[in-house]
């Protein structure tokens, strides 16, 4: 879940591989003002996706690049292939839809990660281990989401959280997961806010994920007495936040990733768990939309 959303929203979720670009044929998901809401269509669309997220992540974060996506200047790995790319568009702007993209999610099923080899996210923690707990459950794993910076809103992040509950329904998906990032590469640096994680939202007994262990780093950096709750809670990136409003839960350790310059948390949401005043909130569009 590598994220970059600035604002909070008061209200932030082995079969044959069917890409949802299919299934759900690029149809609109969400819709506030000129800001809609979908998934890509075609190979143009998820390279314009990445040309966004190389600019987030590469030009304004500083994170690493390798050669060839310098070059072209797109964020892409192995995974865009098999993932589906939720994208919002202004569509105020006067340009073809790939110069319309502000913002994008990227989606990795359960089926399409077997075939993958494996989720993103397992490179950090130890993702299938708890998905082989929980055999009867379909998971989604979510990533790579960002927004540009004059879109960081309530409004964008609102929308992309109602393109995720419409796919989610439409998919009957039970299990939300994936890391999601402090910035800086030290984790001393956001210690109180770690903390606070570790003490107050551990996933628990056959929901536990941990970091692999030779990149596992603890988050217990400070005892309970000694965090001020409201100032970790202001520290907490946003999207942490949100993921937390809705009752998420947070695995054992962080992990720092040099390439993105980020220390990673792993966050697992179980969809039955979702407070039902978020569900309201973003059911009706939901349904409407992914019907």
């Amino acid at each position: 879940m590598r994220e970059v959303m600035i604002e909070d929203s008061p209200h932030t979720t082995s079969l044959p591989i069917v890409r949802a670009t299919r299934l759900m044929g690029g149809k609109l998901l969400g819709r506030i003002g000129t800001l809609e809401v979908r998934l890509a269509r075609d190979a143009d669309e998820i390279e314009a996706a990445q040309r966004v997220r190389y600019r987030v992540f590469h030009e304004e974060l500083g994170a690493q690049a390798h050669s060839a996506g310098m070059q072209e200047r797109r964020d892409a790995d192995r995974f865009d292939d098999v993932c589906d790319h939720l994208l919002v568009f202004d569509t105020s702007v006067d340009a073809p839809a790939t110069e319309q993209i502000v913002g994008t999610y990227r989606m990795l099923r359960q089926d399409a990660a077997e075939s993958a080899g494996g989720f993103y996210s397992s490179d950090e923690f130890e993702f299938e281990k708890l998905v082989r707990r929980h055999p009867n459950l379909r998971f989604l794993e979510l990533g790579r989401s960002c927004v540009l910076p004059q879109y960081r809103s309530r409004r964008s992040i609102e929308l992309l959280w109602q393109g995720i509950w419409a796919y989610v329904n439409h998919y009957q998906i039970d299990v939300m997961a994936g890391c999601a990032s402090f910035h800086g590469a030290v984790p001393a640096a956001h210690a109180e806010a770690l903390s606070y994680l570790a003490h107050n939202a551990r996933a628990q007994g056959a929901w536990d994920v941990a970091a692999v262990p030779a990149r596992y780093h603890s988050m217990d950096l400070m005892p309970p007495e000694a965090v001020n709750v409201r100032s970790a809670l202001a520290a907490l990136p946003p999207l942490i936040k949100g993921y937390l409003r809705v009752g998420a839960k947070i695995g054992d350790g962080c992990v720092i990733d040099h390439d993105f310059a980020t220390t990673d948390v792993f966050v697992v949401l179980q969809v039955r768990e979702i407070a039902s005043r978020y569900i309201n909130y973003y059911g009706a569009d939901a349904q409407r939309f992914a019907a």
